[in-house]
């Protein structure tokens, strides 16, 4: 079996993360909000630590709970991070 690709490893771990927090509040497929919250203030520190709105986080969830049941599937969970990735992209685009 051959190696899996930078990509393949990408996703792998994205579904690590979101597993290693979904789940401790009951519902293993959703990020509740402390789950949320525990996630953002781990694995997106530097984020969470630089916002002077204490309601940012909160919003954030609201915004990505697009079926508005109060927790993150995995596809709004790829939501945030995909937007996240595109605004890293475009100001790593905007410094050249």
């Amino acid at each position: 079996m051959s190696k899996p690709t930078e990509t393949e490893r990408c996703i792998e771990s994205l579904i690590a993360v979101f597993q290693k927090f979904a789940g401790n509040d009951g519902n293993r497929s959703k990020l509740s909000k402390t789950e949320f919250l525990k996630f953002m203030n781990t694995e997106l520190a530097a984020f969470t630590k630089h916002q002077r709105d204490p309601g940012v986080l909160d919003r954030m969830m609201k915004k990505l709970d697009l079926n508005a049941d109060g927790q993150l599937d995995f596809q709004e969970f790829l939501n945030l991070i995909g937007g996240i990735a595109v605004a890293c992209h475009e100001s790593f685009l905007a410094q050249k």
